[in-house]
């Protein structure tokens, strides 16, 4: 079998290849993933339909190391404005968009929210911050990007078991034509990882195929199966905008627990209480919310600004895009798109 350059990856380390980028030849690193696919149990076949002919990159490579700024709009928080960030992705057009899709695929929503327990504004607002329901879903090849991302070394870890799973993919029946995505490795209209395709796509229209590049159902149905999986919790919202008066000590509520995981993003939120508690202090909800429901206050651009209460059903969305701004804005749009 012949090789020629390099391609894309995700995850843990999956084979022992030494840890610096490109101190081998893409050829022969290809040669390593083979090796490695095949102790899997993946047949030469998808082997070779997968990693024949393989090129590397040089586009994948830019874009992954391009610096990606959000500009000059910082707050007095010290982080870019949330505000504008939502002016320039929550769009009236997006919004008129979730609302024309969610009309459209009704039934096919209400039957995914009945059985995960995930509202169907949600799945369809991630599926129009992700491909805008299905118009920009990426023409990238998505094992030569993940090849040349894994290969380049940086980020070995990350792309390597994407490559990996890409070759079970087609080794399940996903034929090679379908593998276009972003240059990162995400592909169809939830923008899925590859093991994240693998763990949790779903045939939601029991055609036999977890086809989430072409059908509302296995699409609708797979964004909810993650969610769930992630610990979405029915009946409660992600968030309800709040009234915080100026009385409130904002030192006092600092959260001193450090997130394991997008600390950085996490520590942006103050501690946990009940809505009950912060209604004591003043913190008064602007929409329906449970007095024992838990929540932390989060005020993206500073006290002068709209503050949030935000559920664990927030940290879910977060599962998705480790971002504020993304969740944020995600929440947001599905509230759009019911009014």
């Amino acid at each position: 079998m012949k090789f020629i350059r390099p391609l894309l990856a995700i995850c843990a380390l999956a084979i022992a290849v030494p840890a610096s980028a490109q101190n081998q030849t893409f050829d022969d690193y290809l040669r390593d993933v083979a090796a490695q696919a095949r102790s899997e149990g993946i047949s030469q076949s998808a082997i070779d339909r997968v990693l024949g002919n393989l090129t590397v990159s040089n586009r994948v490579i830019e874009l992954d190391r391009q610096n990606l700024s959000s500009g000059s709009d910082t707050t007095s928080t010290g982080f870019p404005s949330l505000a504008n960030y939502l002016n320039r992705h929550n769009t009236q057009s997006r919004i008129d968009g979730g609302r024309r899709t969610i009309a459209r695929v009704r039934s096919l929503a209400s039957a995914a929210e009945a059985r995960y327990g995930v509202p169907a504004s949600i799945m369809v607002a991630i599926w129009g911050h992700e491909t805008a329901y299905g118009a920009v879903k990426g023409g990238f090849d998505l094992p030569q990007a993940l090849a040349t991302l894994a290969w380049e070394g940086r980020r070995r870890s990350l792309f390597e078991p994407e490559l990996l799973a890409v070759l079970k993919m087609v080794d399940q029946g996903v034929p090679r034509g379908d593998l276009l995505g972003s240059h990162a490795g995400a592909f169809g209209n939830p923008q899925f990882l590859p093991s994240v395709y693998l763990r949790l796509a779903v045939d939601g229209d029991n055609d036999g195929d977890r086809d989430i590049w072409n059908s509302d159902a296995d699409t609708l149905f797979s964004i909810a199966n993650y969610f769930r999986d992630a610990g979405w919790r029915p009946g409660q919202p992600w968030g309800v905008r709040a009234y915080v008066p100026n009385s409130v000590n904002r030192d006092a509520i600092v959260n001193d627990v450090e997130s394991p995981v997008c600390p950085r993003v996490h520590g942006r939120h103050s501690r946990w209480m009940t809505v009950r508690e912060w209604r004591e202090m003043g913190v008064i909800p602007q929409a329906q919310i449970a007095d024992d429901a838990m929540v932390s206050l989060f005020e993206p651009d500073g006290p002068a600004f709209p503050g949030y209460l935000l559920t664990q059903n927030y940290r879910v969305i977060l599962e998705y895009n480790c971002s504020n701004y993304y969740a944020m804005s995600v929440g947001l749009l599905a509230d759009e798109i019911t009014q």
